[in-house]
């Protein structure tokens, strides 16, 4: 695991050699990528009504609120829990 991991910090450091970027906006970068991936991987399955909005933002380990401003932003259509209900006194 070391070695990969050695690999992996030596191509880090070769491609910020290489580019004007510092190491720490590369990984910047990479971190962005691949929470871009994993939020695609769980919208295709909260479409699909598989995922629920508490399991995708649990696996995300984001806020519902950032969740649904994704779904905005993505023209996504969902149904939000309106918690202040006014309800008409029988």
């Amino acid at each position: 695991m070391k070695s990969k991991l050695s690999i992996i910090k030596a191509e880090i450091d070769n491609y910020a050699s290489d580019s004007n970027l510092t190491e720490l906006q590369i990984v910047d970068k990479l971190k962005d990528y691949y929470f871009n991936k994993k939020v695609n991987e769980n919208l295709k399955l909260y479409k699909k009504g598989k995922k629920k909005v508490s399991e995708v933002t649990k696996d995300l380990k984001i806020s519902p609120r950032k969740f649904y401003a994704i779904l905005e932003k993505k023209n996504i259509s969902y149904t939000k829990y309106n918690k202040n209900k006014e309800e008409s006194p029988s």
